[in-house]
């Protein structure tokens, strides 16, 4: 898995000016369990991490970050992103999300979960706010089904 070339800015010139701030959402999916995977693979891109001095308030962490990632994005937290519902840390960082600045999510459910109507709906409103669907590849589930997972877990 190689995620630093889409991340990496344009030219080495801009890397050695700016650091890059990823912050990554993680929701009740069970693709979660994969989390030390990505961080592993982000933490290999250079100038990203220096430590954990992150701020702690949705407002104070939608200002540090350049980029937002949430992977997993569980059928849960997709439904209060897609209805304004910001209920917990993640959601207020995504409701307050500066929307000059990218936001990527990752869907992760159930074949069942993601093959209902309304998840489509949900997901047309959250690219309708101008955020970046990573599309699901199919693979083996933890439930032992074969349906759709987020490409950015390793499997």
């Amino acid at each position: 898995m190689n995620l630093a070339a889409p991340l990496q800015p344009q030219s080495p010139a801009v890397a050695m000016q700016k650091n890059i701030h990823v912050l990554v959402g993680v929701t009740g999916s069970v693709a979660a369990l994969k989390l030390p995977l990505l961080v592993t693979e982000l933490l290999k891109i250079p100038r990203l991490w220096k430590g954990r001095t992150d701020p702690v308030l949705h407002i104070d962490l939608r200002r540090w970050a350049d980029l937002m990632v949430v992977a997993p994005l569980d059928a849960n937290t997709l439904a209060k992103i897609a209805n304004g519902i910001c209920d917990n840390l993640l959601t207020c960082v995504v409701r307050a999300w500066d929307l000059s600045k990218p936001l990527l999510f990752c869907p992760a459910m159930n074949t069942a979960m993601w093959e209902h109507p309304i998840t489509a709906r949900q997901i047309e409103q959250l690219v309708s706010f101008g955020y970046t669907e990573i599309p699901c590849i199919v693979k083996k589930l933890v439930c032992g089904d074969e349906g759709q997972l987020c490409w950015l877990l390793p499997p």
